[in-house]
This record gives structure tokens, sequence and C-alpha cells, in this order.
């Protein structure tokens, strides 16, 4: 449901909805809906706005990039788990080469995920200044 939530409002004509709206146009009760907007905007995968009595929910245009920051945050998370399993069971152990090789790797991708994430950001700057 959270999917469905997600995708009708980005793939709304005016670019928000309310939560009747959305129950509405997906069959739903309003505490469907209501769940689905908090696990998205804990993930700052939509936001909300008071437009006068009703709150809107809408995708932000820095969807993509909030959601990518989020899961490069994860990625150094693993990166430390598993550096601390080497910790714990030895570098000089196969249990700690294969956790070390993974640190590796953990480290590589979340180094690589932010790099892509600021080129995104200096890309959207310079078609704004356009």
């Amino acid at each position: 449901m959270t999917a469905k939530v997600f995708a009708a409002l980005f793939l709304s004509e005016g670019g928000s909805l309310t939560a009747t709206e959305l129950a509405r146009q997906l069959h739903v009760s309003p505490a469907t809906i209501s769940n689905a907007v908090k696990w998205l905007g804990q993930r700052q995968m939509v936001a909300r706005e008071r437009a006068a009595r009703r709150v809107r929910y809408f995708v932000d245009v820095d969807v993509w990039y909030h959601t990518w920051a989020a899961s490069a945050r994860s990625i150094a998370i693993w990166a430390d788990t598993t550096r601390h399993g080497v910790g714990i069971f030895g570098a000089d152990t196969p249990t700690g080469d294969r956790l070390r090789t993974t640190t590796q790797f953990f480290e590589l991708l979340g180094h690589d995920m932010g790099q892509a994430a600021e080129h995104w950001r200096q890309a959207l700057s310079m078609q704004s200044r356009r």
C-alpha cells in the first residue's frame, strides 16, 4: 500500500493530494493512508504542507536525492557493523577476512554513492541557473 500511495502522489496531475483524496482514489481507509505517509515521510520520500484546514502530501523534487542519501547512510552503518565484526572474529580468521572484504565493499560503495549524490546536486544547480 505504501508503494501505491507513493505512486499516486508521484503521478498526480496537481503534484499533491490530501489524505481524503488518496483514500478515495485507492479505496482504502484514512488510517491506511496515515500509516503509508508516515513511513514515506520518515524516509523523506513525501512531504506535507498545510493548505487551509487540510494537509496536502506531495513528492518533493529532491525525493531521489534524499532517498539515495538515506541509502548511503545505511551503507555506512553496514560498513561500521562489518568493521566491528572483524575485531570480534579477528582479521586472520576466514570469517574476519570475509567481514574485512565486505567492509571494503561497503566503504567503496558509500563513497561512490556520496560522490554520485554530490554530482547530481551540482548538475541540478547548473540546470536551475540556465
